[in-house]
């Protein structure tokens, strides 16, 4: 059991590099400056005012796989921590799986309600990070919306979360909400074929190779808004007693449905508003395209 723990951990734990972290550093710089127009940061104050007195949990909207990248890239270029990041095991691929690790991701099954061993390593892994004293990030809609709208929070990291906390409550945790706004999101066209009827494609290092082929268009700006944080401390006022070690697993489990819902709430109030969301809204909701005709 032991040594079978100990592989678990392994294939889980990020690995944090300040060389690779630099790396990303620089080759990010790059790759913004000919993907968009610019880069927006808003409200990073909020951050600033909460992470010497909680734990922070960035839970961001999940759009492209540039979220991840973008966040750590904002944090790192204004002096702030950067988060140990849950990532699919599906992104552990060959070269960028190792690099990924050594820039913060940590990796997690899709599902291991099967494997209580695996579980348990997992559960006790976030544990340590947030009683360590390490930031986390996770998209609590699990996977990356195809349509620009939230999808419903899944209950798992939040779970996780609540338990670590329910476990050593010494200091409170702060969940901020963040919201990325693409004019243009990368995987435009995969995105496309799938809301067409086409099955999702498995990430490769193909695809990786296929962002070069990019370079050459604009992607417009991206805007990074950070709402206002979320403590666990106060949102567990009234919904729970002082001893956690009580709170039945029904009331656990409808805790951990309205924090999801609250969470979804704060990362719909800090979208940003631009010309292309007035100017997609209304073709959304136009009875027709066509122009009428002047009389």
């Amino acid at each position: 059991v032991s040594t079978q723990a100990y592989r678990y951990a392994s294939e889980i734990a990020s690995d944090q590099s300040y060389r690779i972290i630099r790396f990303f550093s620089i080759i990010l710089t790059w790759l913004w400056n000919r993907l968009y127009d610019g880069i927006e940061v808003s409200h990073l104050e909020r951050v600033r005012a909460v992470s010497d007195s909680a734990e922070i949990v960035y839970v961001p909207c999940h759009r492209s796989h540039i979220d991840y990248l973008l966040l750590s890239y904002v944090l790192y270029h204004n002096g702030l921590a950067l988060p140990h990041i849950a990532a699919g095991i599906n992104l552990n691929l060959f070269l960028v799986g190792p690099l990924l690790r050594r820039a913060g991701a940590f990796f997690m099954r899709r599902s291991f309600k099967e494997d209580p061993l695996y579980k348990a390593v997992f559960d006790e892994y976030i544990h340590l990070l947030l009683s360590k004293g390490y930031s986390l990030e996770y998209f609590v809609e699990g996977g990356r919306s195809r349509t620009g709208g939230m999808l419903p929070p899944r209950p798992g990291m939040i779970n996780m979360t609540l338990k670590g906390y329910y476990r050593d409550h010494r200091r409170d945790i702060q969940f901020i909400p963040v919201y990325f706004s693409y004019e243009r999101v990368l995987e435009i066209s995969s995105y496309l074929d799938e809301l067409k009827g086409k099955r999702k494609k498995t990430e490769s290092l193909l695809d990786l190779f296929g962002v070069f082929r990019l370079l050459k268009l604009n992607f417009g700006q991206v805007s990074v808004n950070f709402d206002h944080p979320i403590s666990l401390e106060q949102f567990l006022k009234g919904r729970a007693g002082p001893d956690f070690e009580t709170i039945e697993p029904e009331s656990h489990k409808a805790i951990c449905s309205a924090l999801g819902q609250h969470i979804v709430k704060g990362i719909n109030a800090a979208i940003p508003v631009n010309p292309t969301q007035l100017l997609a809204t209304l073709f959304v909701h136009a009875d027709s395209l066509e122009i009428p005709e002047q009389r």
